[in-house]
Order: structure tokens, then sequence, then C-alpha cells
């Protein structure tokens, strides 16, 4: 099956904050079929979900931050069931020491019990500091290796930045990966970039997320050159299903 397109709405994170209902109207009108969360704006979760009805939108997932899981697990996971979403993700941790990372580890284990006995399932998304916070270590495999029934948001933008051998990498973690964020990289300065302007192999993105048959490819964007960002998330869509028909037919 051809996986859905969403987009982290972290993008856009200006238009949400000024008009949340009209900013899911237009991801809606661009193409996108669903969303990710990072952030809601100060909304109940009935709230949230209404506007999910109104625009026949579907939650990809959610960001939702480590110490609200660990402080507040219950809580959390409440908010997000009512908003019908089943992929809690982790976005950013950053620890300086092993044992530090160990402990996170252990908590987010303990964690991952909770969450899967909700019938929902817990996500890391990474970024490129877990290959250089400890030398000589890859803490994102660390922490796979760590917690079992954990899912990897795998963010190709920040692999490729890091300097790692993306499809490699991804192969060598596939029983776990669940999740794609899709994203290009300009070289001049090195930020991302529109999908399709950039650097990086994004057709052969798709084909390995064929391959894992990943249900989401999640659009984000973290900068924009010349144009706005929800400009680019309309232009991103319109590549990112080219690129989805391209390769799946």
């Amino acid at each position: 099956m051809k996986p859905k397109v969403g987009l982290q709405l972290w993008s856009i994170q200006e238009e949400c904050r000024e008009d949340f209902s009209k900013a899911l109207k237009k991801v809606k009108d661009f193409g996108y079929e669903g969303v990710e969360f990072a952030g809601y704006y100060g909304l109940s979760a009935k709230e949230i979900k209404q506007l999910l009805t109104d625009y026949d939108l579907e939650v990809a997932g959610s960001h939702v931050q480590y110490d609200d899981l660990k402080n507040h697990l219950e809580e959390t996971l409440d908010f997000e069931e009512a908003i019908g979403n089943k992929r809690i993700v982790v976005p950013y941790v950053n620890f300086d020491t092993i044992s530090a990372w160990q402990e996170f580890i252990e908590t987010m284990q303990k964690i991952s019990v909770a969450v899967k006995a909700r019938g929902q399932e817990l996500y890391y998304h990474n970024h490129a500091h877990e290959f250089s916070a400890i030398a000589n270590e890859d803490m994102l495999d660390y922490i796979a290796r760590g917690i079992p029934d954990i899912k990897l948001e795998v963010d190709l933008y920040w692999l490729a930045y890091a300097g790692k051998d993306v499809l490699t990498w991804v192969e060598n973690h596939k029983q776990q990966v669940g999740l794609f964020h899709m994203k290009d990289q300009q070289d001049t300065p090195i930020e991302s970039t529109e999908l399709g302007l950039g650097i990086l192999p994004l057709q052969s993105y798709v084909e390995k997320a064929q391959d894992l048959n990943l249900p989401w490819l999640i659009v984000e964007q973290e900068a924009f050159q010349k144009r706005t960002p929800i400009e680019a998330v309309k232009f991103d869509a319109i590549i990112l299903h080219q690129l989805i028909k391209e390769v799946y037919g």
C-alpha cells in the first residue's frame, strides 16, 4: 500500500499559532492526508478532535516531550487517545554521559510498556547529535537496542547531516523503523530546504519506505529560503506525492 502523506506542524508553527483551524484547512487543501502535532496551542482534546473531523485529517503521530511522559504519563496518554493518536513520539533529548543516556533508556523502557498496554506505540525521533554526544558512540542505536518495543521515526535529513550512510543505517535498524521524516538538504549553507531542491536522494528514500511498508511519510522543513513556510509545505506536498506516484505507480 502507498504511504499516506503527513505534515509535521512544527514546519508552520507561526500559522498554527495565529489560527490553528485555518492552518489545518490549508494543510488539507495542499493534499496532506494527516498531521503530526508539535503542540496543541491551548486547545482541548475535544477541540483538536473536532478540527480533525472538520477537515478530514488523520493523526500521523504527535511529538510529546519526554518530561510530560515521565511526569504526567496517564494524563498525556489520555489526551493522545482522545484525539485518535496511536504514535507517541519523543522528539528530542540530549545527555553528555553514558549513564544519563542509560537512565533515559531505562525510564523509556518503563514508559514503552505503559504505552503498549494502551494500544499505542512509543517512538523516538532523531537529530544528528545522537552520533556525537558521546565520542565514538551511536546513541540512536543504543536507544534501539535498549528499548525492544520502541519504534524509530527516522529523520533522514539529520542522518545525512551526521555523515551516516542513510540507507545502510535504516536497513540495519529496519525492524524498528516505523516512520520517515522527509526533508531535503541544500549544501550552501547546509540546512533544510523544499523537497526536490536539495542534494538528498529522495527517490531512494521513498523506495526504502516501500521496502519497509511504512504507513506514513511525514514532511518536515526547518529552514526556509525563498518561500514562506506555508508556501514551502505546499510545494513539499506536490513533490512528495509525485515521488510516491513514481515509486509506487
